[in-house]
């Protein structure tokens, strides 16, 4: 039986918690650290430092070479467990791809599992999935010859953020693994979040939470609020996070980078743990 699928009737949360420095994107590393500390948080994901969302240019101004960045990051309190680029896999470009190598080294030198990468696509129709299928060839040639430690893992963003599009991209590309948009999926894809759990859980290796409510004000027809405060059944999922004995990351993304309106990280990750909305 699968690892991630063998029931776990001592309710212990077998994962890692994680948050994503979009919460906090104004903050250097050692101080995003500093929260991950203060929360008793084991790992976070880096997609913005220092207010912003190129980090080989940032973590290059900061520390000069990827190997002092993976010096820092050893003697840091938290694991950086993913670095967040900003290529699609169902339509990039030579430039995007060149943007992305340049997190490599960077990932490389901390020992981050993954890079991320989004789905991309609009229709999800068979050429987006040829794209698809032909990107994640070129990086799994690279790494192979490269040697490199860390992989792709894709998240559930854009096009195959619905459930039924999902699930032919995992179809075309067998070996991939996820990072499950627990929230997209649900709001986006209009899927109960247990359910793609059912479908997709062998491929998913780190999961993305966030709250929201339905509000027809907002172009996209909800708006974020505190953990435990909107409509996510994370009750729900958590229950099958534990019955699987998940042992990936669960992180929270609080988007407060996109929207500044928000309240800070801390206040999220207070609300969390106050609405034991999820594990402590």
């Amino acid at each position: 039986m699968d690892v991630q699928r063998q029931p776990n009737h001592a309710r212990t949360f077998c994962g890692r918690r994680a948050f994503s420095t979009l919460g906090c994107g104004e903050l250097e590393l050692d101080e995003a650290m500093a929260i991950a500390k203060r929360y008793g948080i084991a790992c976070i994901e880096l997609r913005t430092v220092g207010g912003s969302v190129d980090l080989p240019s940032h973590l290059a101004s900061r520390y000069r070479t990827p190997e002092a960045f993976g010096a820092a990051v050893a003697a840091m309190p938290a694991r950086v467990t993913s670095l967040g680029t900003s290529m699609q896999l169902a339509n990039n470009s030579e430039q995007s791809r060149a943007e992305f190598l340049a997190y490599v080294g960077w990932a490389e030198a901390c020992g981050a599992e993954t890079l991320r990468v989004f789905d991309g696509g609009m229709a999800a129709d068979s050429s987006e999935i040829e794209a698809a299928v032909s990107t994640w060839r070129w990086w799994q040639s690279l790494k192979s010859a490269h040697g490199w430690n860390v992989d792709v893992v894709i998240e559930t963003h854009d096009a195959f953020a619905v459930e039924a599009n999902l699930l032919r991209l995992l179809d075309a590309i067998p070996d991939c693994k996820l990072l499950w948009d627990a929230h997209h999926t649900w709001r986006k894809g209009q899927s109960e979040p247990t359910r793609t759990w059912e479908l997709v859980r062998d491929r998913v290796q780190h999961i993305h939470i966030k709250d929201s409510v339905a509000d027809a004000a907002c172009a996209a027809g909800y708006r974020y609020v505190l953990p435990g405060d909107g409509a996510l059944p994370m009750k729900d999922l958590l229950a099958a996070l534990y019955r699987d004995s998940y042992a990936g990351i669960l992180s929270l993304e609080w988007e407060r980078h996109w929207h500044p309106e928000l309240p800070t990280l801390e206040q999220a990750l207070d609300a969390a743990d106050l609405h034991g909305w999820w594990p402590r």
